[in-house]
C-alpha cells in the first residue's frame, strides 16, 4: 500500500484490525487497551529514522 494512502484507510464504521505496538512511554498499547474508547492513532513511518 506504499504510495497510496487512500487504500490504507479503513472504511467508516469498520472495526480496526488487532494491533499491538510500543507506546510513547515505553509500555505496550493494543486494540484491547482501547476497547470502549474513542481513539485516533497516527503513524509516522520515518519518524526518528535517517532519510
Amino acid at each position: 500500500m506504499a504510495g497510496n494512502s487512500e487504500k490504507a484507510l479503513l472504511p467508516l464504521g469498520q472495526k480496526a484490525p488487532y494491533f499491538e505496538l510500543e507506546a510513547y512511554d515505553g509500555g505496550r498499547l493494543s486494540l484491547a487497551n482501547l476497547k470502549g474508547k474513542f481513539a485516533v492513532i497516527v503513524f509516522y513511518p520515518k519518524n526518528n529514522t535517517p532519510g
